[in-house]
Order: C-alpha cells, then structure tokens, then sequence
C-alpha cells in the first residue's frame, strides 16, 4: 500500500500475549500478520516475562512495525492476578518503547467501540468485526483477534488525528526512531 503505517497491536497476558500487524493507508487496512506469544506456566514469573520480551522482540524484528498500540489493563477481583497482569503489560509497552516506536494505550471499551460500535462487546463480536474489516484474514487464536482490534482501534484514531499526542508515549526521543 503506498502511503501506508504499519501498526501492531497487542493484548497483553502473562499466559498469552496476542499481536496482530497491519499496514494502513487512508481508510484502507490490510491485514499483514497475527499470532500470540506463549510463556510456560511452570516457570518462574521472571523466566515469563523473559519469554514475551524475547517472543515480542522477534516479532518486532519479523514485521518491523512503525506504530504500536496496547490495550490497557482491565482490573479484576483478585488484586495479585491484576498485578501479574500489568507487569505483561509493561513488557508489551517497553519492548517496541526501547526501538524508538511510539506506544499508545486504550481502554478495553474505546477499541471495541471503535471496531464494533459498542463499547461492551463481546468477544465472538470483535472477532467477526475483525473479520469483516480485514477480509480474508485467519486469526491465530482469540488474543491475536483482540491484538488486531487494537491495531485497528488505533489506525482508526491516527487517521481522524483524534488527540494521537496525548495516548503516544514520548520516551526515548519523542517517538523517533533510532
């Protein structure tokens, strides 16, 4: 796509961190990539944590995305759960933040309003509005779906220019790349 941004989205879980990749042009959005990043239950949560560095790291590197965009954290009942969660979180926003990429965050409810239109959707909702938006898509799995409805939350957003500069981080040099 000429004129195109390439933009990762990711819904980050200590279990599974979903990511999904796509490039945006005007209005138009393609569908370029999406899976999930897997640490193992049996180690340590510094030995996970390690892992969805490495794991978003090497997608960073396969897909070279110019824009990233996180979900943030929806805080649940059992407070060590909440925090486990959030330290994820803080991987997925530090590993594109140290290549210069600028980082937005949403509320769970701006980006299923943004792609569903309703800001209490549910899952089997975004995934077929994911669908439709990027046709011909195959998603690896629930987390990546939501991963793609960040992406697409936050080219929605860049492309209406709705206050980009208060949800972009402005760390490690404004943004720009090294």
């Amino acid at each position: 796509m000429a004129d195109s941004v390439r933009l990762i989205g990711l819904d980050p879980g200590l279990r599974c961190t979903g990511w999904g990749v796509i490039d945006a042009s005007g209005s138009r959005l393609r569908h370029v990539a999406n899976g999930s990043v897997r640490s193992d239950d049996s180690g340590s949560l510094a030995q996970r944590l390690a892992e969805i560095f490495a794991g978003l790291n090497a997608v960073l590197d396969a897909w070279q995305p110019d824009l990233a965009a996180v979900e943030e954290t929806f805080v649940n009942k059992n407070p060590g759960s909440t925090l486990k969660l959030g330290q994820a979180r803080g991987i997925a926003m530090l590993v594109p933040a140290i290549r210069g990429i600028p980082v937005a965050e949403y509320a769970t409810n701006q980006v299923k309003k943004s792609v569903v239109g309703v800001g209490h959707a549910a899952k089997d909702q975004i995934r077929m509005m994911v669908g439709i938006l990027l046709p011909g898509v195959d998603l690896a799995g629930p987390d990546a779906a939501d991963a793609l409805a960040v992406a697409i939350c936050h080219a929605h957003l860049v492309r209406s220019g709705a206050n980009i500069e208060s949800r972009v981080s402005s760390s490690f040099g404004g943004g720009v790349r090294p």
